[in-house]
């Protein structure tokens, strides 16, 4: 018997999901699964649920809900994150404040001033589980779903030494769109992704050895295809290679897409993920006054669902039985992208075995490929640490290097609205006790001021020589 152990457990449909799929998976249909939550009546409802299933299934599971995460951690195999802090009251100051400076975003929950506002309040708490994790059950397996995910891994990376990965859904969503446009079964297709999450590249699409990509490339450039993916399709178009993100939410990570109305009608005028304006904040709305307040699992028959393509009950399976597994996994960058950061987060392949989690070197990124990555991990570098130290001049620094962002404010633009943020979202942001950002004001100048003498520049020094000489000449 496996304990498996659920932080952040009252999710609604994330925490129903995985757990009908531990619950369909044979090795692990016996286990002790503790749902742990700050809010017990939310776990007890996915407990309810999950005990619906296991009685009319006749499994042998035992399950189990708790507010208390440290006794919830002894003797744990296995450890799932997928917490949200702050939750709709400070995803609303993520997207509108930075809306009102003209900052327009489709998902705008793991980069941009949203990303770095979710991974300050985030990082600390995040923190503090993987190192009880690290002291109670030093031996269990951390899985993390938890969002900004490449942000999130880098701190519990560089804090504990955790054996870990984060988990995210691109690779499998995308190789459906690369299956449906090249006409081949997606379990046919050979393929190697690597990158950063949601910025990783497709850079290998094969079928017994025959290249997929020139006829992905030839599909791409007609209307009927291109419609559907316009931001990962230009970016394809003009470096090559497709990558693991949907449409809208790529063009959250790049300076080129939703900097002006001209690029959003252009490429961002697509529903929902293809690139909507709020849409992610839209719909996270509407589900927290869906089913917020009522228990919609009670209505639920308690029938066992065949497992989903979520990584998590095949991890789990090829931990407990040595049964191998490959996914895509974020973890620290121990050498295996040779042309991004060692302290960075990266996503690559990694097998799991009954021996652990193994993640592969993948060797250099195409340049191009490498400096579009690391134009965010950058960003995610400065973050983590405003997060770790609670410097909010660091905070100030990683919005400023946001793509995004930088494209379309001005660096007092930038502060202004980061010190907005931090005045709407302090209660979340305990490690920065009563420090803030600096206010810059902008310096005015009256009109006939004339500046100060100064040393000639030496550039100016030289054209000027070189005046003399053709004047004397």
């Amino acid at each position: 018997m496996k304990k498996i152990v659920v932080i952040g457990a009252g999710s609604i449909i994330f925490s129903t999901t995985v757990t009908n799929d531990l619950l369909a998976t044979q090795a692990l249909s016996d286990s002790e699964l503790v749902l742990v939550d700050p809010v017990i009546e939310k776990a007890q409802r996915v407990e309810n649920y999950v005990k619906r299933i296991v009685s009319q299934n006749g499994l042998a599971a035992t399950i189990r809900s708790t507010t208390d995460r440290k006794e919830a951690l002894e003797g744990a195999d296995y450890v799932i994150t997928t917490i949200k802090v702050g939750g709709a009251a400070a995803f609303q100051v993520d997207y509108e404040v930075p809306r009102r400076y003209g900052i327009d975003v489709c998902v705008g929950e793991c980069v941009g001033p949203g990303g770095v506002f979710r991974a300050l309040r985030t990082i600390p708490v995040i923190v503090d589980i993987a190192r009880d994790v690290q002291d109670i059950c030093p031996r269990a397996v951390l899985l993390n779903y938890v969002n900004p995910m490449a942000m999130i891994c880098m701190a519990i990376g560089r804090t504990t030494g955790l054996e870990f990965a984060g988990l995210c859904h691109g690779v499998q969503t995308t190789l459906d769109l690369i299956s449906r446009y090249v006409g081949v079964n997606k379990e046919d297709i050979d393929f190697l992704a690597a990158g950063i999450n949601h910025m990783a590249w497709f850079l290998k699409l094969e079928k017994n050895g025959v290249d997929l990509y020139p006829l992905f490339r030839e599909r791409l450039e007609k209307p009927e295809y291109y419609i559907n993916e316009k931001v990962r399709g230009e970016v394809a178009r003009h470096f090559g290679y497709f990558m693991t993100e949907s449409s809208g939410h790529l063009s959250d990570y790049l300076p080129w897409f939703r900097k002006n109305r001209q690029a959003l009608d252009a490429y961002c005028d697509q529903p929902g993920l293809g690139g909507e304006s709020g849409f992610s904040y839209a719909f996270q709305k509407a589900m927290e006054e869906k089913y917020g307040a009522t228990d919609y699992l009670k209505n639920e028959s308690g029938k066992l669902e065949a497992r989903s393509v979520d990584y998590c009950s095949w991890i789990l399976e090829a931990l407990a039985t040595g049964k191998y597994f490959r996914f895509q996994g974020n973890v620290m960058n121990k050498g295996y992208i040779t042309n991004l950061p060692t302290d960075c987060c990266v996503e690559v392949p990694v097998f799991a075995d009954s021996n652990g989690l193994h993640p592969v070197r993948v060797g250099s990124l195409p340049p191009a490929l490498a400096a579009i990555n690391q134009s965010n991990v950058t960003l995610q570098q400065l973050g983590v640490e405003a997060a770790l130290t609670g410097d909010p001049e660091l905070a100030v620094a990683a919005i400023a290097m946001d793509p995004l962002t930088s494209s379309v404010l001005t660096l007092k633009q930038i502060r202004d609205m980061v010190v907005e943020m931090f005045e709407g979202e302090e209660r979340y942001l305990p490690q920065f006790g009563k420090r803030r950002p600096r206010k810059v004001h902008a310096v005015s100048i009256p009109v006939g001021t004339r500046g100060v003498d100064v040393p000639l520049d030496p550039a100016l020094a030289v054209a000027n020589r070189f005046g003399k000489l053709f004047v004397g000449k």
